[in-house]
């Protein structure tokens, strides 16, 4: 089975953008044979920021010692970036004119803390990048039709995301579509609804192809979402 769905709508001359499945051994090694027949990036370094469900972004720059953050942007052509998860979203940004690129991952806890949307600013900030020049791919994640959460959490993502498709009431629980509200969130960053891909795919309801933790709990593994430029 395929273990790499390169995104159809940033994956071009000088960079990749892919997110990984369930068949994919989160190393180096297996980064770089997916990109083969890209040699100029196939031995790029790896960078994973240390996920604590934070809505802290990263700016790499040239010291590649791991920090704690959940999203990290960078505009260098010599280094992979990349988020694991396991139901949470996988978002990849690249600003195809600036040349910058971003991964992002966000669970309720960061679409909560609108971890996208400081993702986006803190690249308008840093780099100049403009919102109409903004590409987005939304991985796999789990999705409305399985992932109940409490009140809370409903509100706390409702209050930054505002009204949309992400959430339903179910037989008096909520059911809630977390790629779908970072969807909405990027729109409301100004990001053109053109502009960004989403994944169909729920991570739940895929076990032979994703991890899930609702699903197989601690025993799950981790797939990723990882972009690079050359």
């Amino acid at each position: 089975m395929e273990h790499i769905i390169h995104s159809p709508n940033i994956s071009q001359t000088g960079i990749r953008a892919f997110f990984t499945t369930r068949h994919f051994s989160e190393n180096h090694r297996s980064i770089r044979e997916a990109l083969l027949g890209e040699p100029s990036i196939e031995n790029n370094k790896l960078y994973m920021p240390v996920q604590k469900h934070t809505s802290n972004v990263h700016v790499l720059e040239m010291n590649l010692d791991p920090v704690i953050a959940d999203a990290v942007i960078t505009d260098r052509t010599d280094v992979l970036i990349g988020v694991i998860v396991a139901d949470c979203v996988p978002v990849l940004v690249y600003d195809h004119v600036r040349r910058i690129i971003g991964a992002v991952h966000a669970g309720w806890r960061g679409t909560a803390g609108g971890i996208l949307q400081k993702t986006l600013q803190k690249m308008k900030d840093r780099f100049n990048t403009q919102p109409e020049n903004i590409l987005i791919a939304i991985g796999p994640s789990i999705g409305k039709c399985s992932y109940e959460v409490a009140i809370d959490v409903k509100d706390a993502v409702g209050k930054i995301t505002g009204q949309g498709n992400y959430y339903e009431t179910r037989e008096d629980k909520f059911m809630m579509d977390l790629a779908e509200a970072n969807r909405l969130q990027a729109l409301n960053s100004g990001i053109p609804e053109s502009s960004i891909w989403k994944s169909e795919d729920c991570t739940y309801c895929n076990p032979a192809q994703y991890y899930s933790y609702r699903y197989s709990k601690e025993t799950a593994g981790r797939q990723g979402g990882f972009i690079g430029m050359w």
